[in-house]
């Protein structure tokens, strides 16, 4: 038996704290009967409507790393008939990004049903590492890599500490490329990050989530994780839980 908002978190409808949102608001059914109370219970035989929709039991649980190429929306599905990243990834399994990258980002993004770790690698508590590079315009000095370092504001929130330093500067076309690490996930956030700053992002690759890189992978294509990979995951939020 399991707390209700924790299936349906760990099926990847949402996260937990959202699902708790919808049974507090009437949205959930077990078994036909609305359901209201968080602490309710359930067990594998039980049938669970979301909203509307019965969540899928997904047993099976599958870890895809995909390099994703510019042009592709980080989404299951597009209203505008855009190439998704699920697109890209040949399987039978419903699956869902961890995270998001822009259209025009490109670099490492994880694919799973996995909703417990997705949960988990997204929270910014966890403190998992984020590594981009990123080229932008204008000549960034020691100062603004400071700032960047000790955290700036953007939408009246300031980013948490990050990891950023030069990599290489191209006088003649005016550009920079900085190497930056951050542990959140929010909206354009390495994007908003630099404009705080005067700078326009005019290129962003995500190379590196936690220990995963993009190493032997061209642009569009993926691999599975492998069991080792997955448990080295786990270990590693569940450290940084503690």
């Amino acid at each position: 038996m399991e707390r209700l908002q924790k299936v349906i978190a760990n099926s990847g409808y949402t996260s937990r704290r959202k699902a708790e949102a919808l049974i507090q608001n009437g949205k959930v059914k077990v078994n036909g009967k609305t359901v209201y109370e968080l602490g309710t219970k359930v067990s594998t035989g039980d049938m669970i409507e979301v909203d509307g929709n019965l969540l899928q039991k997904e047993e099976q649980k599958v870890y895809f790393l995909l390099y994703k190429p510019r042009g592709v929306v980080t989404t299951t599905q597009d209203d505008k008939n855009r190439k998704t990243v699920v697109d890209l990834i040949d399987t039978a399994v419903r699956i869902y990004p961890v995270g998001r990258l822009d259209y025009d980002t490109t670099g490492i993004l994880l694919l799973t049903n996995d909703g417990q770790l997705a949960n988990m690698l997204m929270h910014p508590k966890n403190n998992i590492d984020k590594v981009y590079i990123v080229k932008v315009n204008g000549l960034i000095g020691k100062e603004q890599i400071k700032r960047l370092q000790s955290g700036v504001v953007i939408e009246g929130r300031k980013t948490s500490k990050s990891q950023a330093k030069i990599k290489k500067y191209d006088k003649k076309t005016n550009t920079s490329i900085v190497e930056l690490t951050i542990h959140e996930g929010r909206n354009h956030q390495v994007k908003k990050m630099f404009e705080t700053l005067g700078y326009q992002v005019l290129k962003l690759k995500r190379e590196r989530i936690s220990f995963l890189t993009l190493s032997g992978l061209k642009s569009g294509a993926y691999r599975m994780l492998s069991p080792k990979e997955v448990k080295k995951l786990y270990n590693e939020v569940m450290q940084k839980k503690v």
